[in-house]
């Protein structure tokens, strides 16, 4: 690979670090090119992207990027793929646990996860990374959340309307 090529690989990776906040470093050393592109193409379905890196080309690139992110630099060794998702943070997860499930394989491995710039080390934060909510699933929550007092009320004044209409015409009869 020339100077050129690694340049424009670097170049690449930086945009895409800057463009997606949420990315996933992999192993998925042992899989055949077969269970590479099947699991590439399971990442294109759900819409998210899938590459394989050199590490030290991953390094460069996040060495542009602003922040620290010497935190990854123990997970890139040996080989290792990233995942990348724009918008939802637990989607990278999940693709690969329903890859690993459906595939009956142990591999891709987590290494590392970027969610907004918080780091998760490790295979063992993989069953926490799929059960986190996305942005908006939390925000349905919130404005399911502010709407049930109102829905409550409006509710109880549609159930006992004709409750509260008799009550009021006995009120206003009494005072006569």
């Amino acid at each position: 690979m020339t100077r050129q090529e690694k340049a424009n690989i670097i170049e690449s990776l930086t945009e895409k670090f800057n463009n997606n906040p949420h990315f996933y470093i992999t192993d998925a050393s042992g899989l055949t090119v077969a269970q590479v592109n099947a699991f590439r193409k399971v990442c294109f379905d759900k819409g998210v992207e899938y590459g394989v890196y050199k590490n030290t080309l991953i390094k460069k690139a996040l060495g542009n990027v602003e922040g620290d992110y010497t935190d990854l630099d123990e997970s890139l060794k040996g080989f290792s793929g990233v995942i990348f998702s724009s918008e939802v943070a637990n989607l990278p997860g999940k693709v690969i646990k329903e890859y690993r499930d459906k595939q009956g394989l142990k591999k891709p491995l987590l290494k590392a996860a970027s969610i907004d710039r918080d780091f998760f080390i490790g295979e063992e934060n993989l069953k926490t990374l799929t059960e986190l909510k996305s942005k908006q699933e939390l925000i349905g929550e919130v404005i399911g959340l502010l709407q049930s007092p109102a829905k409550n009320v409006l509710s109880a004044l549609q159930s006992g309307k004709n409750t509260l209409g008799g009550l009021v015409k006995t009120l206003s009869e009494r005072e006569n």
